[in-house]
């Protein structure tokens, strides 16, 4: 337990319900609340710590202002409210930041991102350059526009897919429970489970299916959420969130359930792109193989020869300059812009291509050797 902390992760995704945002009973934001987990985020970030905040809370926010009322909301209904609820609730976030130097970022997802590969890193880019220049980014499922076929339905499990998208160590659930319990929490017999080393089906079986208020997950979801964070790396704990200042109350030893992952995220990133049948080919010049062999990304300067017919996002084989395999990458251009591009210098590739491109046609962190 002792190597379970956030303090010293690299990169933390949390992730906070609408019950914890916003008043049950006004439909008001908590503010002095929010103030306090930004002081909490503030203290991460100068500890050199990445922070990326999944937050629900739009349509919660939202539906007082259209005087929607309590009740169950319509599909239309539900996405009218949180496009006037995700102004207001961008705000807050921004508002309670700015104090403390951050600068706030929106993104919007659905689940079609986290599963079309080429949206997938477009998103995975994203977060990489706004982390990279200190911004928090703040996301939440696009509820305007998503429909059943396209939600994730819950942000548990939107937080683990930002988790593993982003390549974060620790993925916080800030919930209404300090943790899984073996029963109901207060029924005869019910312990409370400290730390979880996997995920089996007993483990599946104590998680409850039920939601209660503004709050729409239930613990199966959060079991769900740890299979996919710990499954890609990034370990993952469910703690109790309505306290003030929760992420210094984790630190001090609140209670929790931590999930721990076997490996790092990029070890399980690297065996999964290893994992993939390559569409395509990308044979490299000398200084390329040096330069990749050096933890380098693939320029398109490297690049001798393509081979195949391939779309962005889609894995290729990386050769040598004799044709022997050197391993598997995520191409970040078609195969029909690689091909115009390679050999030529990064700067070349706008003149050439006719629009601004990425300076990698492979990415060292989408590239298995």
């Amino acid at each position: 337990m002792a190597a379970l902390t956030i303090s010293d992760a690299k990169r933390v995704v949390i992730k906070i319900g609408s019950a914890l945002l916003v008043d049950r009973d006004t439909g008001a934001l908590r503010a002095d609340w929010l103030v306090g987990l930004a002081s909490d985020v503030a203290a991460l970030k100068a500890n050199g710590t990445d922070i990326i905040l999944v937050s629900s809370g739009a349509i919660a926010l939202g539906r007082g202002v259209l005087a929607l009322g309590s009740g169950p909301l319509s599909l239309e209904e539900a996405q009218a409210a949180a496009a006037v609820g995700q102004i207001r609730l961008a705000r807050a976030y921004e508002e309670a930041l700015a104090p403390h130097n951050l600068t706030s970022a929106q993104i919007l997802l659905t689940l079609d991102d986290s599963l079309d590969r080429r949206r997938y890193l477009n998103t995975r880019a994203t977060f990489a350059a706004l982390l990279a220049r200190g911004a928090v980014p703040i996301v939440n499922e696009n509820d305007t526009i998503a429909t059943d076929e396209i939600r994730y339905g819950d942000n548990d499990r939107l937080a683990a897919n930002v988790a593993v998208m982003a390549g974060a160590d620790i993925c916080v659930l800030l919930s209404d429970i300090d943790g899984l319990y073996t029963a109901p929490p207060g029924t005869d017999g019910a312990t409370h489970l400290p730390l979880v080393e996997e995920i089996t089906a007993e483990i599946e079986a104590m998680a409850g299916d039920a939601g209660s208020g503004l709050s729409k997950g239930g613990m199966k979801t959060k079991i769900m959420a740890a299979r996919t964070a710990t499954a890609a790396g990034c370990a993952m704990v469910i703690t109790q969130g309505a306290v003030d200042r929760p992420l210094q109350a984790l630190q001090s030893g609140a209670a929790s359930t931590w999930f721990t992952a076997n490996l790092t995220p990029q070890q399980a990133r690297k065996a999964w792109i290893g994992a993939m049948k390559p569409k395509g080919a990308v044979r490299l010049d000398a200084g390329a193989v040096a330069a990749i062999g050096r933890g380098k990304s693939l320029l398109p300067a490297g690049v001798a020869q393509v081979e195949g017919s391939f779309e962005r996002g889609d894995p290729v084989r990386i050769e040598g300059p004799d044709g022997a395999a050197l391993g598997i990458g995520l191409s970040r251009y078609t195969s029909a812009e690689a091909q115009a591009i390679a050999g030529h210098h990064s700067s070349e590739i706008e003149p050439i291509l006719g629009y601004p491109g990425r300076a990698a046609l492979i990415h060292r962190d989408d590239m298995a050797l």
